[in-house]
């Protein structure tokens, strides 16, 4: 995946972390940052340039790619998560290995559109409908791998574990394609995926309703020994925690904290309804925070307690999750907007604290650690984002960061590079021409 060829990119305006710095040459050998040259006001010869501000490459901690078709399908009438589910469920029944990788394809595609370079694939559907093992036991993970890199951008398959619709009941007739019986089960399938240059393996409790606490250690167990990424739904719904209440006498949170769950590579995923000594858990535990506000606003799940968990020492990240939009600016942006609508006051979070969630911290909740950051030995991956288009004109570049996230969206991401390799140049897909097609046809074959 990586070009393994020595360039140099010029950089109109480049974010180093803390402030955006005009003419940065960056160059570039074998897939990775090479050397960060300042004070150059001009494209050196040969130099490619991008135009704009360049970022680190985004990271989009937080996907279900199938849940991209249900995308203005969903928004009829009143409901809930639980009556949205429902629709979820009948999609998820529909997918096979190749309607699912033609629509991952185009899924990652658009977000190397969006500036989305790694993406953390929360995978849980697992088998064919009614629970029978394809031939390859991985076939649908599989199709997510090659799909991302048919898009050329990197990829965590958050592999879950799946076992139950709820605490003491078995799966029920959508979730058995989810289920591997038992956490052992669970592991001895994920054992046997294996990583590549663009993909790495993590995994995941799909939510202490869907795996029964005497399972948890088993997964906690395996990710620890691969020193991989966990990630868990937590705490999304307030049913989640009166049936653990009910069940087990403490919040999610808790359960997870006594069976070994919480550390500093555990990732949980909304954390939305959360009691002080939950938030308390997680910050102690160094586990991090996926905030995915576009979806939580959709669902209407709530908002979560993001700043005092990021004071606890929970880091944060940002994901799309159901895909309501890809535009992880957007994501950036609701996280400080709708902090600002539940207290009233504003600036909870800088244009650099907003760009670390959804750049270097997303990468490192991934297993990236050498990702998101435009520093020598870094991974070559980096995103550009217009400053003359219709939302961003007028910019002092000075402020060129605080405009892309509270002005800019997806629509404005000039370039993307991955490994050194352009996959987004002038707002064009180098490997999926036509995206939106990719999209619709991939779609329309789900929903049949």
């Amino acid at each position: 995946m990586p070009d393994q060829r020595k360039r140099t990119y010029w950089l109109e305006h480049a974010w180093l972390g803390a402030h955006a710095e005009p003419g940065v040459a960056l160059d570039v050998d074998g897939g990775r940052v090479a050397a960060v040259r300042t004070g150059v006001p001009a494209p050196p010869p040969g130099a490619e340039a991008l135009r704009g501000l360049t970022l680190p490459g985004l990271a989009n901690a937080h996907s279900h790619a199938f849940h991209r078709a249900l995308r203005g399908a969903v928004q009829a009438g009143a409901g809930t998560f639980w009556t949205w589910r429902e629709t979820m469920y009948a999609t998820a029944d529909r997918l096979t290995p190749e309607t699912y990788h033609a629509l991952a394809r185009a899924v990652y595609a658009e977000m190397a559109l969006a500036g989305v370079t790694a993406v953390g694939e929360f995978h849980y559907v697992h088998h064919a409908p009614g629970g029978a093992r394809y031939a390859d036991p991985n076939a649908m993970g599989e199709a997510l791998i090659e799909a991302a890199a048919a898009a050329g951008i990197r990829i965590t398959l958050l592999d879950a574990c799946y076992l139950s619709s709820g605490f003491g009941r078995p799966p029920d007739a959508h979730q058995l394609r989810f289920s591997d019986g038992t956490a052992e089960e669970w592991a001895a399938r994920c054992a046997l995926l294996k990583e590549r240059d663009h993909a790495r393996i993590g995994a995941a409790v799909h939510s202490v309703r869907a795996v029964p606490a005497d399972e948890l250690a088993t997964v906690a167990r395996w990710a620890r020994e691969r020193r991989a990424p966990l990630h868990v739904h937590l705490s999304e719904q307030t049913a989640e925690n009166d049936a653990c209440l009910q069940a087990h006498g403490c919040t999610p949170t808790r359960l997870l904290a006594d069976h070994g769950v919480l550390g500093p590579r555990t990732t949980g995923v909304h954390n939305t309804h959360l009691t002080e000594e939950d938030v308390a858990l997680l910050g102690g535990a160094g586990a991090g925070t996926c905030m995915c506000p576009t979806t939580e606003r959709d669902l209407a799940d709530g908002i979560g307690p993001a700043v005092a968990l990021q004071r606890a020492g929970s880091p944060l990240s940002l994901g799309s999750d159901s895909h309501a939009v890809i535009d992880l600016l957007e994501e950036a942006r609701a996280m400080e907007l709708n902090e600002r609508l539940r207290t009233r006051t504003r600036g909870h979070w800088t244009a650099a604290a907003l760009l670390r969630a959804a750049s270097e911290d997303g990468h490192r909740a991934l297993g990236w650690d050498d990702a998101g950051r435009l520093a020598p030995g870094a991974l070559a991956d980096f995103t550009t984002v217009a400053l003359d288009s219709v939302r961003t004109a007028g910019t002092r570049p000075r402020l060129a960061a605080e405009t892309a996230v509270f002005a800019a969206t997806a629509a404005d991401v000039r370039h993307t590079v991955v490994g050194g390799r352009h996959i987004v140049r002038d707002g064009a897909h180098t490997l999926v021409p036509d995206v939106p097609a990719a999209l619709a046809d991939a779609v329309a074959d789900l929903r049949g």
